[in-house]
């Protein structure tokens, strides 16, 4: 093919002079979008400190602007961005994935006081619906917002409120309106000169009996633990006194597993995770968001030092550089206590400690899950990892993580020190061990029970609580939470354990027992525990985000399509990423199980 030569005729011309070019230059380099104003960015800087900053520390930073200001203003949130050097949709996505973070526009108004009633199960059957009717008409403020509210860890004072962190516990129209009126908006510190021995209550109630109870109970401080024997075995073991090998072969001994609900056992975790190459991490997770659960804010705020021992022992033997404590928010009061503590920890140690931290979750029952909230410690939206690879493996910060319930690591000391036959004597039915059970509900002493495993309902409810209210008699428990499945009363000598359950289609996770009657329904209970999920799905997965609206859809019916229902649960089960979306169907297939009649 033939192509034209150039022709010499054909001259070079312009097409932009050199100030044209820097004008274009400079229109592309400014930034676009909306652009940080000098009086936020100094808002900022007051409150995070100056620049430079860690990533990871994103959602501190989040709730030192949500305190300060009741909301997080976009204005904020862009001039966190550019502090932060991230971009202000990562900022974003973040700020509105947790549920206690409030995001606002402009001049948008902003509550002085937000009233936050817990409407799970536990208080629903305490009373929930009829303070959430009530209260935003009798309290009449346009500055104080009332909403409803997951489960927020104080079952057994049902029904609760919090007005903005301060708890109301047997909350009633008058109590709450007292602490609005009276800017009650904090929870009180509670002295640290108590004795606590948990190891005394076995097969006893942790918890007080009756509603005589305190807001923030006295508990044992630094001084107090240490003159009771405390810290010395973290020292001992610092020193080479127990070997590794002897503290990890008490754990296995002991027959210990993870009390956070998965039941691995913990000195095989232990063992796993010693093995991978340094460094090493740890995660706690004190998250304990399922519907029914207390044990860990019961034992924390009574004992906070017992807890921490057992993080030193487990760090030093399994090799840990830096410790991340995740504690919900809701435990404001715990988390006051634990930063006090740590603080004479620190200034006062017996032994070389490893990094710790203390790090604040913002509302999401999803950040239980492991991975979820390693998710979250790093900053980011709290979504569970596909496996493999597992967290053991490449966990925090993309190290090796030993990940622990807090729970777990309250009974290290008295294994070892006790020995592994103390804890592994108690049981019945064949089962080994103590459990700390959380029991609310439609008995009259609820409470943190420290029971044999393999204890029954029925010997719960008998030996443990007192019996059942006045009026109504027993007909239906959630073994697990909200997640444990529904099982009846008929049904009421199960062994509660780990691996019981299953052939029932319920499991006993985290242990949390709730108790209903005959005043109550099963399909109500299980519309509620639907609802629930729907809220916290993290919407990651398809299967979860829309199986669990439509299934509460669904359960609304007068007579449920089972069929489809069961189709929702089936693909549910099968696709879901996490636990959440797997063991949603649970109410849904023991309700239709074993409450056929009120379905029909």
């Amino acid at each position: 093919m033939n192509h034209p030569k150039p022709s010499d005729a054909v001259k070079a011309v312009a097409i932009a002079t050199a100030d044209d070019l820097r004008e274009t230059i400079r229109r592309k380099s400014k930034l676009k979008g909306r652009q940080a104003d000098d009086s936020s960015l100094q808002e900022v800087r007051m409150l995070i400190g100056n620049a430079p900053h860690r990533r990871d520390l994103l959602i501190e930073y989040l709730h030192k602007l949500n305190d300060e200001y009741r909301a997080l203003h976009d204005r904020h949130l862009t001039a966190l961005a550019k502090e932060m050097n991230i971009p202000m949709s990562e900022v974003y996505e973040v700020a509105t994935f947790y549920h206690h973070f409030e995001v606002v526009r402009g001049n948008d108004p902003v509550a002085d006081i937000t009233v936050r009633v817990c409407d799970s199960v536990s208080c629903e059957l305490a009373g929930a619906k009829h303070l959430l009717e009530k209260l935003p008409a009798l309290l009449g403020n346009p500055k104080v917002k009332v909403i409803p509210a997951p489960c927020v860890g104080r079952c057994e004072q049902a029904p609760i409120a919090v007005v903005h962190q301060h708890p109301v516990l047997f909350a009633t129209l008058d109590k709450i309106t007292a602490a609005v009126k009276n800017d009650m908006v904090t929870q009180p510190m509670a002295r640290d000169d108590a004795q606590f021995d948990p190891a005394a209550l076995a097969e006893k109630s942790v918890s007080p009996k009756g509603t005589d109870q305190l807001l923030s109970p006295n508990y044992v401080g630094f001084e107090a633990y240490k003159a009771k024997g405390g810290y010395v075995l973290a020292k001992e073991v610092a020193e080479g006194k127990h070997s590794t090998e002897s503290v990890i072969k008490a754990m296995e001994n002991s027959g210990l597993r993870g009390l956070g609900g998965a039941g691995f056992p913990a000195g095989r975790k232990w063992r796993i995770v010693k093995d991978y190459p340094a460094p090493r991490l740890m995660a706690v997770n004190i998250d304990e968001g399922e519907p029914g659960t207390f044990k860990d804010r019961t034992y924390l705020e009574r004992d906070p030092h017992r807890f921490l021992e057992g993080l030193l022992v487990a760090a030093q033997v399994v090799g840990i550089d830096a410790c991340y404590i995740y504690l919900r928010d809701e435990y404001h009061g715990c988390r006051e206590l634990l930063e006090a503590e740590l603080e004479k920890l620190k200034a006062n140690p017996p032994c070389k400690l490893p990094l710790i931290e203390l790090r604040r979750g913002a509302g999401a029952y999803i950040c239980g899950e492991e991975s979820a909230m390693i998710e979250s410690i790093e900053g980011k939206r709290g979504e569970p990892r596909m496996r493999p690879p597992y967290i053991a493996q490449i966990g925090l910060f993309g190290r090796p993580t030993l990940e622990h319930n807090m729970e777990t690591l309250y009974w290290v000391r008295d294994i070892v020190q006790r020995g592994p036959d103390w804890f592994s004597a108690f049981g019945l039915n064949g089962r080994k061990g103590l459990r700390s059970f959380s029991v609310s509900g439609r008995v009259n002493y609820p409470g943190v029970k420290l029971a044999p495993a393999g204890i029954t309902i029925q010997q719960l409810i008998d030996d443990y609580c007192g019996g059942m209210q006045e009026g109504h008699t027993f007909y239906g428990y959630l073994p697990g939470g909200a997640s444990g499945g529904i099982l009846p009363a008929s049904m009421n000598d199960i062994p509660l354990d780990f691996d019981t359950l299953q052939p029932y289609g319920c499991f006993i996770g985290s242990a949390a027992v709730v108790v209903f009657s005959d005043k109550d329904r099963a399909r109500d209970v299980a519309l509620n525990v639907m609802r629930f999920f729907e809220h916290e799905s993290c919407g990651q997965c398809t299967p979860c985000r829309v199986g669990t609206g439509k299934a509460a859809q669904l359960m609304e019916a007068k007579s449920w399509d089972h069929a489809t229902l069961e189709d929702l649960a089936t693909v549910m089960v099968d696709a879901s990423i996490c636990g959440l979306g797997q063991a949603a169907p649970n109410p849904i297939r023991c309700t239709n199980k074993y409450f056929p009649q009120e379905v029909a």
